[in-house]
């Protein structure tokens, strides 16, 4: 399994929400890149990257700090928030994103997720962000009447490379994942599922590698910015 170091970006500022609220923006580092470089420099494979104002705005705010943390990395990383339309999916992966994560076009376009898949082969994801089982779109903002599994379904033979399934109450409040939500959902799909929402300990870790499904990997936050996770190990944990 990978850990996948979370850098969510508000205003240009490396911050952690509250189960996705903005007006509970916690800032832990105003040199987004300098994160990038640490995370790497603690043996992390990949990075997880939020375009947080993008998602609200339906398309790219946080360019220039994503650009500034790609010129200062040698590992890949991935990036949602803002991407709805293939225009954007060809930039950013023209600047050196290894993936781009789709969220809320999912539900409205899931076919322009299918014809990214299938021109750029490994390097489109989808991003399944649950509240109460039900998937949450445009920033969290709204919730429909989608089931998380149902959503997974539709791609199942679409070709992307990974599903981000978020549990929204969970993301941010340190209650542990959603182990039983998130290990129901590999199982039930073939596309490789990434954990996100909740890792607040090691602990944690240890029961999403050892909850018996094919997991891909796991997305740590605030755990890994306020001490409660240290990088290295916890990419070590995994990795074993």
């Amino acid at each position: 399994m990978i850990l996948y170091p979370a850098i969510d970006l508000k205003d240009g500022q490396c911050v952690r929400l509250v189960r996705g609220a903005m007006d509970q923006a916690t800032v832990f580092n105003d040199d987004p890149a300098a994160q990038a470089r640490a995370f790497e420099a603690a043996g992390c494979q990949w990075l997880h990257l939020v375009d947080l104002n993008g998602a609200f705005a339906g398309q790219p705010v946080n360019g220039d700090a994503v650009e500034a943390i790609l010129g200062a990395i040698t590992i890949p990383a991935q990036l949602g928030g803002g991407i709805r339309d293939m225009d954007t999916i060809k930039m950013w992966l023209g600047k050196g994103l290894a993936r781009v994560i789709l969220g809320t076009v999912a539900v409205r376009d899931p076919d322009l997720v299918k014809a990214a898949a299938q021109a750029f082969p490994g390097q489109v994801a989808v991003g399944i962000d649950a509240r109460g089982g039900q998937v949450a779109v445009e920033g969290w903002a709204e919730t429909t009447e989608i089931t998380a599994l149902d959503l997974a379904r539709r791609f199942e033979d679409a070709g992307v490379a990974a599903i981000i399934y978020t549990d929204i109450e969970r993301d941010g409040a340190m209650q542990g994942p959603n182990v039983e939500a998130t290990a129901s959902l590999a199982h039930a799909v073939s596309i490789p599922v990434i954990a996100s929402g909740g890792v607040s300990s090691m602990e944690d870790l240890r029961a999403l590698k050892t909850c018996g499904a094919p997991l891909d990997g796991v997305i740590s936050g605030r755990a890994l910015y306020d001490g409660r996770i240290e990088a290295a190990a916890a990419a070590a944990l995994l990795a074993a």
